[in-house]
């Protein structure tokens, strides 16, 4: 039987989650994949956490050396998150023949041209099923799943922790910060939540699945980006009442040849799949013009939800005598589409006097901005208007609130969020 060596970079909570698995799963494994995967080397500080996972101490160092040098370590799964020292590791074992699996989807983001260059040099596979919407095998979808269709978007929400407060704010009525250190109480949402609530997350993910999805190069500096941290329950409540569920979702899509990639807060229909996705889950919507619409569904971190990407692409690399790198194109300004179109919402304070929507209309009128329909609450002076426009750029409604938050008898624009 083939017998592969793997080494382990870090045994944080998706490490440990996998080295967990690679153990209960060992058997089952060698009996359906014809493989026997053994952790020759792990890297780790904290030999205690290694020692509680039942890991030999003679096995765990912190020497980066210990696995590019030794032949018998075949696959190098890598658990540190952010850039260095991953990519530095990384890149030295593809140099070095050893094929690699990641979680980081920072890093697989920003450094993946380095990452496949050191590949072809190494004759190696690099392999990151895991840093998108954790254990949902969405990648091995576009790659091997997906070649009878072009694919003509991609819509989903890759952010559990923004989809949890989301759904907390909805279902329960409450306001974001509220939310947001509850959050963080139980472990959904970091010290520093930015990386997930400002949009970054989202985004690099975003950039790695629309690149298969289109088999071109989406850089994050194409991609528009908007969190979640100036949402209020006013404004999800009034979504309720047209209809609408607010969700941050990510979504790539061709339209007349051009790419489309943004990640933003989103009124979609009740009915859209995607609006019935609570909690902490995941869930993507792909569209390609044979098939239809395909959803994928599922928890989109954790230890043993990640850890089972890992393992799939550990076996999935294991088991390939040769391995082939995804085609994805360079691109250029020209490919890309950033002033998009949408539906929106517009909540803003006026001053209850004569005229004022008059004024407001002429200056949305003025930019070629056509209103679907006006709800407006007066009290004590001061009005509450709330906006639904009809489809426009995206370039024609930020001229039109630019003006409109000049006028003397606007107070303030409080909401813009695109609707699906």
């Amino acid at each position: 039987m083939k017998k592969i060596g793997v080494a382990l970079l870090g045994l944080g909570t998706v490490g440990g989650g996998t080295y967990r698995i690679l153990k209960q799963m060992k058997e089952d494994i060698m009996r359906t994949d014809g493989v026997e995967i053994e952790v020759l080397h792990v890297l780790e500080r904290d030999i205690e956490k290694a020692k509680a996972l039942g890991v030999d101490p003679a096995i765990v160092s912190t020497d980066i050396n210990n696995v590019i040098n030794n032949p018998d370590i075949k696959i190098v799964a890598e658990f540190f998150g952010g850039i260095e020292p991953a990519r530095s590791f990384l890149i030295a074992s593809l140099k070095a023949g050893k094929s690699i699996v990641t979680a980081n989807k920072e890093m697989f983001a920003k450094c993946r041209d380095d990452l496949e260059v050191a590949a072809k040099e190494g004759n190696a596979g690099l392999y990151f099923e895991a840093s998108c919407v954790g254990g949902v095998p969405i990648i091995r979808t576009l790659q091997a799943g997906m070649q009878g269709n072009r694919i003509q978007s991609i819509m989903g929400i890759v952010n559990g922790t923004t989809n949890y407060i989301l759904t907390k704010m909805s279902d329960e009525g409450l306001e974001y910060a509220d939310v947001l250190k509850e959050a963080q109480r139980l472990g959904y949402a970091e010290a520093n939540p930015s990386a997930d609530v400002d949009g970054f997350d989202s985004m690099y993910k975003l950039s790695i699945l629309s690149s298969l999805c289109f088999h071109k190069r989406i850089p994050l500096d194409k991609i528009y980006r908007e969190g979640i941290s100036k949402i209020s329950k006013i404004d999800i409540d009034a979504g309720k009442s047209f209809g609408y569920t607010l969700k941050l979702l990510a979504i790539g899509k061709k339209v007349n040849g051009k790419i489309e990639a943004r990640v933003h807060p989103t009124f979609i229909k009740n009915d859209n799949p995607i609006a019935s996705v609570k909690g902490s889950f995941n869930a993507v919507l792909l569209n390609g013009d044979n098939v239809g619409d395909i959803m994928l569904y599922g928890r989109g971190a954790g230890d043993l939800p990640t850890g089972s990407a890992i393992v799939s692409d550990i076996v999935y690399a294991a088991v390939q005598s040769e391995h082939k790198l995804s085609y994805v194109a360079p691109t250029t300004d020209e490919d890309f589409n950033t002033d998009f179109e949408s539906e929106y919402y517009v909540r803003m304070s006026v001053k209850d006097i004569a005229g004022v929507l008059a004024k407001i209309t002429t200056a949305f009128g003025k930019y070629g901005v056509s209103i679907n329909s006006v709800q407006q609450n007066a009290s004590e002076g001061v009005a509450s208007v709330t906006f639904m426009i009809h489809n426009t750029r995206e370039s024609a409604i930020n001229k039109a609130i630019a003006e409109i938050k000049s006028l003397e008898s606007v107070n303030t624009v409080d909401a813009l969020i695109r609707v699906l």
